[in-house]
């Protein structure tokens, strides 16, 4: 898939991507979103912002560079191609400054970010830009009558502070719930349910 999409993130407390996620560990649906880190220690001239430029895929800090080519075929809601939608959805409305909106398509109406919708949309208060590059979704894993599957991502943006270049790389998890009677619409929607972001540094 890898869009370029402008977003609707941030990683002090940077965290190793998920290779494998275990639907069963309570630790998993606890841990909260990074804060900012500048990645970047050269000085620029004001109004020179240096440009920014995530690495490519295949390249370290890029998305895994799959050459696989993507179906063209109708996809459902519910498929792992449904579930990367909504990561690039999420990133869009981040990016309009959207942000309660996007809070929502956190798991539990938001409650699975940790956040309130204010202390969300603070996460991001520090950028003057934030965009990302969405990868091809995994396969669907289950468990317990749940779905989950894992999408990478890619975060470029830019401080207001000193306009500095900040690069991420991870994965976004979503959850929802399996075909089982007497499950809501919404409980078969694709939800975030963990991000796990660490910096990439350029030199």
């Amino acid at each position: 898939m890898n869009n370029s999409v402008d977003i609707d993130a941030a990683a002090e407390r940077a965290q190793s991507s998920i290779n494998a996620y275990h639907p069963d560990d309570p630790a998993n649906d606890t841990d909260p979103l990074p804060s900012p880190t500048p990645t970047s220690s050269r000085n620029v001239p004001e109004g020179l912002d240096e440009p920014l430029a995530p690495p490519p895929p295949g390249a370290p800090g890029g998305l895994p560079d799959d050459r696989t080519p993507v179906s063209e075929a109708p996809f459902t809601p519910d498929s792992a191609q449904g579930a990367g939608q909504v990561v690039q959805r999420y990133y869009a409305l981040i990016g309009e400054g959207k942000y309660k909106q996007a809070w929502l398509l956190w798991h539990d109406g938001g409650a699975a970010s940790r956040q309130s919708a204010a202390d969300f949309a603070d996460t991001f208060a520090a950028y003057s830009e934030y965009h990302a590059n969405i990868g091809a979704p995994g396969r669907i894993d289950s468990g317990a009558g749940e779905r989950y599957v894992t999408v990478p991502v890619q975060i470029y943006a830019r401080l207001k502070q000193d306009h500095r270049p900040v690069y991420q790389i991870g994965t976004v998890t979503l959850r929802r719930a399996g075909d089982v009677d007497g499950a809501s619409a919404t409980q078969k929607s694709w939800r975030i349910q963990q991000i796990m972001l660490k910096p990439v540094r350029r030199r």
